[in-house]
């Protein structure tokens, strides 16, 4: 297990040079650049941009340079622990993803936590209790999950939470709140606000986990050895938990590679719609204003957390799974 580790350690370091050059390529692949984009508003505001005034910020944001030297000083300043600077925000870029992570992985890990509790005592009681009425219930809640879009349920939300109460139900805190330091008074303002996107993350991400696992323990279920194990007297709740759960487990421990990502970059629509404070849309911000090392450096971590939880995920199958263990 360890030679593997190491194994797989080795082999993302070129994973992620290569990976920084195609996220610098394809930030940089719409014509035009971010000086490009400010001009035309300046122009647009009726304001005069002179040939001196553009070398000007060509110069000041270092456009002015060949692509491969910017990508080398981007690539180089990111490997020190600098993400560069935001054009747009005129913001060191760590700093204005730092004021965004804390909340994107609270948000995201509470929420992805939430729905394993859910989905996984739902999925088992649905499989053991086939075709009942808890059945019948629970798959058509997930149907109603996997079908309607986050962003249409929380606007749906939102919209019945207002004609009860009158009060806007978005963003994470209150106006008295948003800018004021961390209490215990901003803590429970952030309580009132935060189970508005938790419920609409758990009732979408509960309803595929839900189905997935519920159909891959039917499938164990029916399997001759669990058939096997009955007929010889194996106590039923210690035959489920021993075998057939454990495999029907595989999907939700092989979800982590995609899962990880998703800590970095939030429920990207959904916070748009809700006005949360997360990373996602602060990308589309950069994307939409070609703030490349904004941009550029978002996508870069999303990918490498891709890579971190591609390499979580199989170690965790290793150690649930000894045929895959096995075979290393």
């Amino acid at each position: 297990m360890f030679k593997y580790i190491v194994k797989r350690l080795l082999i993302m370091i070129p994973l992620l040079l290569l990976l920084s050059v195609m996220v610098f390529v394809i930030i940089q692949l719409p014509p035009g650049d971010f000086l490009t984009t400010y001009i035309s508003k300046l122009q647009s505001t009726g304001m005069a941009v002179n040939e001196e005034y553009v070398e000007a910020l060509k110069v000041r944001y270092g456009l002015d340079k060949p692509m491969y030297v910017q990508y080398f000083k981007w690539f180089g300043q990111l490997l020190q622990g600098n993400m560069g600077y935001s054009f747009v925000h005129n913001r060191s870029v760590n700093a204005l993803i730092g004021a965004r992570l804390a909340t994107t992985v609270t948000l995201s890990i509470v929420s992805l936590f939430c729905i394993w509790i859910v989905a996984f005592p739902m999925g088992f009681y649905s499989a053991t209790h086939k075709y009942s009425l808890a059945d019948n219930t629970f798959t058509a809640v997930s149907f109603f999950g996997v079908s309607v879009p986050e962003f249409l349920l929380a606007i749906g939300i939102m919209y019945v939470y207002f004609q009860a109460t009158g009060k806007y139900a978005g963003g994470l805190f209150s106006d008295d709140f948003a800018n004021a330091p961390w209490s215990l008074a901003k803590f429970g303002d952030m309580l009132n606000h935060v189970w508005i996107p938790l419920l609409v993350i758990v009732i979408t991400g509960t309803a595929g986990l839900f189905k997935t696992f519920r159909a891959n323990l039917l499938d164990e279920l029916s399997k001759p050895y669990v058939k096997t194990a009955r007929a010889k007297g194996v106590p039923h709740l210690k035959l489920l938990i021993k075998y057939p759960v454990r495999i029907a487990l595989i999907p939700f421990i092989s979800t982590v590679g995609w899962l990880f990502p998703q800590l970095i970059s939030g429920q990207t629509i959904l916070s748009m719609v809700l006005n949360l404070p997360t990373i996602g849309p602060l990308l589309i911000t950069s994307l939409k204003n070609q703030d490349m090392f904004l941009a550029g450096s978002i996508v870069f971590i999303m990918g490498l957390m891709a890579m971190i939880g591609n390499l979580v995920s199989d170690i965790l199958l290793a150690l649930t799974d000894p045929r895959i263990r096995n075979s290393m």
